[in-house]
């Protein structure tokens, strides 16, 4: 990297003054931070430091630590100019060249780091119920969490992706007795569900309970006699439609979160933890060591011990469990798996929710920063330039028709392009708009751009004077060896051009060549929308280095630098859609 290759370099040259005693009292020692930056204005110089923070410990002025800098800098393949305490570096082409090198010969692992150094990662998003479609606000944690874990990867951290299934307690009940009133109601039996307000919370009265009913009825034939038999609704109609409909559910939400480009390495079952007698376990636990008590004939955790607001109850008065006592249990069960860090993501609503599991891993003698959680603002439907209050609209209300109306691309792009921390509004006529305002677009564009140069290399050409036709520029073995052989390449010839096109191809090499400090950056604060935005800028580049630079011309060795430059562009482009989980479209 350009940045990184620099600061090297001045970390060596303060090394080597301060030993010499040139530098005050600075000591080779002392811990000092460079942070290179672009200069305000372009004329200074490519990139910029400012050494009057080391003034303080050097016991020096700003502008004789610059001084001395700039003596033992030169020589370094840049020019140095100083301004106050600023030190401006004006970088020689060659820099620029091996940059563009450094990417061919990286391909699809440029971008890739070892900032997690193999830390052994739990990611847990979605957690959906397994009773009924998925929500949009399940599709913002799922596109997250998926770019989240590409991103994690590619940063070094040994990622697991895991789906929590919230499949115990009284909702799958509720869907089993919802479903054996719709299968009476496609038998003809009159039956409905009920019309109290309150009571009809307990049912799930949804639309897509009908086709279950159907599918169970054309497939459980045997069962289906059973139910038939029925006037009441009992234990046996709910294990037989409980069971039906929980499978169904599960069925089409991984059947989406696939079409998605959502893949879980696992699917943990809630249900599971309470058979294998893990929340007894760890109720046990909690009580020996002292951090429950019994009130009112329940079950309480201290939580505020650990800086809670207050107490939380683990098992209610008629002996039922708390979800707060599953939730334990899981959290201290991917601990025990040997994973190092615990990454949630959940609902906003959840915010609350936090402190009382970080209270159980210290509880259990765990460090409680092991869990971080993000917490995920709503989405918001414009539609027509109105919000949508998605609970009262026919149309769009689940995750899956929001897909098929704008297609798999945008909606994770659209979901992931702002900080989760944000509410997101999802305009759906922008996001299925051929428009350079629609964010998915126009990065895919820029892709579908380059491809279409290098396409266009090995087509026969017209000689703008005559009309003639003239052959091809390239073979198509020497574009091969352009990839193939990226090392060897002469790419010195991107210079031999007027300074509006150096200037032009700088920026874009620079662009390009700062893709690894984004994907850290983005990895530290866990926020893929840094790519989504990091593309939106490298796409704006590319256009405007598209308008001022030919990429054919006459001149075929400067044609084959650019060849090459355009290679590294669609490199880029393509390594950071892929952690995106977003396609990058040859043609548009």
């Amino acid at each position: 990297m350009l940045k990184e290759k620099l600061k090297t370099i001045i970390e060596n040259a303060i090394n080597n003054l301060a030993k010499e005693n040139k530098l005050g009292a600075l000591k080779s020692s002392d811990e000092i931070t460079i942070i290179i930056e672009k200069p305000k204005n372009a004329d200074f110089g490519d990139f910029s430091i400012n050494v009057s923070p080391y003034s303080r410990i050097a016991k020096i002025a700003p502008q004789q630590i610059a001084s001395e800098l700039k003596i033992a800098l030169l020589g370094n393949g840049f020019d140095i100019n100083v301004v106050g305490g600023f030190i401006n570096f004006k970088l020689h082409n060659d820099f620029y060249s091996e940059a563009v090198k450094n990417i061919l010969s990286e391909k699809e692992n440029f971008g890739s780091n070892n900032f997690g150094k193999g830390e052994k990662v739990l990611l847990e998003y979605v957690s959906a119920n397994p009773t009924g479609p998925l929500h949009i606000g399940h599709g913002r944690w799922a596109a997250m969490g998926s770019a989240l874990a590409n991103l994690m990867k590619k940063s070094g951290y040994d990622v697991t992706q895991e789906f929590y299934i919230n499949d115990a307690g009284n909702q799958i009940n509720n869907l089993a007795h919802s479903l054996f009133i719709r299968v009476l109601q496609e038998l003809n039996v009159n039956i409905n569900f009920p019309t109290d307000e309150v009571e009809v919370k307990n049912y799930y009265t949804g639309d897509y309970l009908i086709k279950t009913a159907k599918e169970f009825i054309e497939e459980k034939p045997d069962e289906l006699e059973i139910i038939k038999n029925k006037t009441d609704y009992d234990e046996e109609a709910k294990e037989i439609l409980g069971s039906f409909a929980k499978a169904k559910m599960e069925t089409e939400q991984h059947k989406l979160l696939d079409m998605l480009n959502v893949h879980f390495d696992n699917y943990y079952s809630e249900l599971t933890l309470h058979k294998a007698g893990k929340v007894v376990e760890c109720l046990e636990n909690l009580e020996k060591t002292g951090h429950t008590y019994r009130e009112d004939g329940a079950l309480w955790f201290k939580t505020t011990t650990f800086g809670d607001e207050k107490d939380r109850v683990l098992i209610k008065q008629d002996g039922a469990y708390t979800y707060l006592s599953a939730d334990i249990a899981y959290h201290i069960d991917k601990l025990k798996r040997g994973y190092e860090r615990l990454i949630n993501i959940w609902g906003a609503d959840h915010h609350g929710y936090v402190p009382r599991i970080k209270a159980s891993l210290e509880a259990f003698g765990y460090d409680s920063n092991a869990l971080e959680v993000l917490l995920g603002q709503l989405v918001n439907l414009i539609i027509n330039n109105e919000q949508v209050r998605m609970g009262k609209r026919k149309k769009m209300v689940t995750l899956e028709e929001l897909v098929d109306e704008v297609g798999v691309d945008a909606t994770r792009y659209w979901i992931i392009m702002r900080d989760i921390n944000r509410t997101l509004d999802f305009d759906v006529d922008l996001a299925k708009s051929k428009a350079d305002e629609n964010p998915v677009f126009y990065v895919q564009y820029a892709n579908a751009r380059a491809c279409s140069i290098l396409r266009n290399l090995t087509k026969p050409r017209l000689n703008i004077e005559d009309k003639t036709e003239l052959p091809p520029l390239f073979t198509q073995s020497e574009i091969d060896e352009i990839t193939d052989n990226s090392l060897s390449i002469d790419i010195s010839n991107l210079w031999n051009c007027s300074d509006v096109e150096i200037q032009a191809t700088k920026n874009i090499i620079q662009m390009i060549d700062s893709f690894e400090d984004v994907v850290i950056n983005a990895t530290k604060n866990r926020a893929p929308y840094m790519i989504a935005k990091y593309m939106q800028e490298l796409a704006a580049d590319f256009h405007k280095f598209y308008s001022a630079v030919r990429v054919i011309t006459d001149d075929k060795k400067l044609s084959k630098s650019r060849v090459a430059l355009i290679f590294a562009i669609k490199t880029v482009l393509e390594n950071a859609f892929d952690i995106l989980g977003v396609s990058a479209p040859e043609s548009m």
